[in-house]
């Protein structure tokens, strides 16, 4: 099983520092209103907000290090294996007749941290795709030419 660069766990929590601030000031909010003098509690509502805030980073910090241990992904011969998920544990296939076409992206953040992703997308129902985050550019080219090529050689041959 292959990992994901350790750098990716930095990105996923800087994402998580925006809902932890906005539930600290909706916390915050909730607190002055309910006080009796709401305008002249805020600053006693405050260490409610943090406290919401920190909890709620604490928590995410928590899920971010299950996370990045819980996701590998694996080239085999016939299909790429991807397991990911904290609570949910989830193990996905993707036999290579089915890939219709791979991305490789990257997002603002994860170039100010040098890091993409690849998408494969397959055929079948809407939403039909599966990500591979947490890779250096270099690696993510690497994972779209070997799995295009392996997709290329999985093809049916139309000739008869």
């Amino acid at each position: 099983m292959e990992r994901i660069h350790p750098r990716v766990r930095i990105l996923w929590l800087l994402r998580g520092v925006f809902p932890s601030l906005f539930l600290g000031a909706v916390a915050i909010g909730v607190t002055a209103v309910l006080s009796s003098n709401p305008l002249g509690n805020i600053s006693e509502a405050l260490p409610v907000g943090g406290a919401v805030a920190l909890l709620v980073f604490g928590l995410g910090v928590v899920h971010t290090l299950f996370r990045y241990r819980a996701f590998g992904y694996e080239v085999q011969d016939d299909a790429l294996y991807i397991e990911r998920g904290v609570l949910t544990k989830v193990n996905t296939v993707v036999p290579y007749v089915r890939v219709q076409h791979i991305d490789t992206q990257r997002n603002p953040f994860e170039r100010v941290f040098g890091l993409g992703h690849v998408v494969v997308y397959t055929a079948g129902s809407r939403g039909a795709d599966v990500s591979v985050p947490g890779l250096l550019p270099g690696q993510a080219t690497d994972l779209q030419q070997r799995l295009r090529t392996l997709a290329g050689e999985s093809e049916p041959d139309d000739a008869v």
